[in-house]
């Protein structure tokens, strides 16, 4: 099951949204916005990019301290088959063996 989001209006009547887990966990919440068409944009700009999204860890190891490794926590399950790849994994494409080949001319032709 996926999560959802919720538009609501926050203290200084401004437009927000927050994207709730399956099981009603608030996952993230928005910045403000002006009216309904910019928190609309907003979570599509959300849809778009956060399933294709990179992973930069900011953290660093302060004082030479090794950073703890990443877990999912036990209490997350993976739904709607969410397969979740390590953040090290990030850039896993690999380089083309061999140049493509040159496309066969167009399938149209000049007559009208």
């Amino acid at each position: 099951m996926a999560g959802k989001f919720e538009v609501f209006l926050d203290s200084e009547s401004r437009f927000r949204f927050r994207l709730k887990a399956p099981d009603g966990t608030v996952v993230a919440e928005s910045g403000a916005f002006d009216d309904k068409s910019a928190v609309a944009a907003g979570i599509a700009a959300v849809r778009e990019c956060a399933g294709t999204g990179l992973v930069t860890d900011l953290c660093g190891a302060a004082g030479g301290a090794k950073p703890a490794p990443a877990r999912t926590p036990s209490h997350v399950q993976p739904g709607c088959d969410d397969h979740r790849i390590p953040a090290t994994r990030v850039h896993s494409f690999t380089a083309a063996k061999a140049p493509r080949q040159p496309a066969a001319g167009p399938r149209w032709t000049g007559a009208a």
